[in-house]
């Protein structure tokens, strides 16, 4: 179960991306951050420290996201951080995703992979994952240097593991 907390800031911020007319590229941008801000512990412990004070926090967003995410992503960000949520923001931004791809009747495929994904290579793994699963999905890449190569991909509580690294634990386990 969401927070109550998680769900209705998630409502807000889809609400303003719907209503700003780039809901698919803001869900992008927050997801990206997401995962930049759930890698980086020094960056997390900067935003939630509540002794540093908001408008410090709100301007290490914006210089973060300045000239690589639009001004909505920009203020949404900022606007979750100077209320204190900078903890719930991962929360937040998988609830306004999961929100997004409904309102689309698709569901998120989350692929760990060790490079990013072209959009050519993204529509070929979405049809890929529509054929073995019958699911519609929007895929959400999460760079990931330890997968070694191929990609691993969740779907729910689905997981579709297509690495090198698993390849090589098999092909270790078979020569036992």
């Amino acid at each position: 179960m969401v927070d109550s907390r998680v769900g209705a800031y998630a409502d807000a911020l889809f609400a303003v991306a719907a209503a700003e007319g780039n809901l698919a590229a803001v869900e992008d941008e927050l997801f990206q951050f997401a995962q930049a801000l759930g890698s980086n512990d020094d960056l997390l412990a900067t935003l939630t420290d509540e002794a540093v004070p908001a408008v410090r926090r709100q301007q290490v967003v914006e210089d973060l996201l300045d000239g690589k995410a639009s001004a909505t992503t920009s203020a949404l960000v900022s606007m979750v951080v100077a209320a204190g949520r900078a903890a719930d923001l991962p929360a937040i931004v998988t609830a306004v995703v999961e929100r997004g791809t409904a309102s689309r009747n698709k569901a998120v495929a989350t692929v760990r992979s060790a490079i990013d994904l072209s959009t050519d290579q993204r529509s070929r793994l979405e049809a890929a994952i529509h054929t073995s699963t019958g699911k519609e999905v929007e895929v959400k890449v999460v760079i990931d240097p330890s997968v070694l190569g191929g990609v691993i991909t969740e779907i729910g509580d689905d997981i579709i593991d297509g690495s090198i690294r698993r390849r090589l634990n098999q092909l270790r386990e078979s020569c036992r």
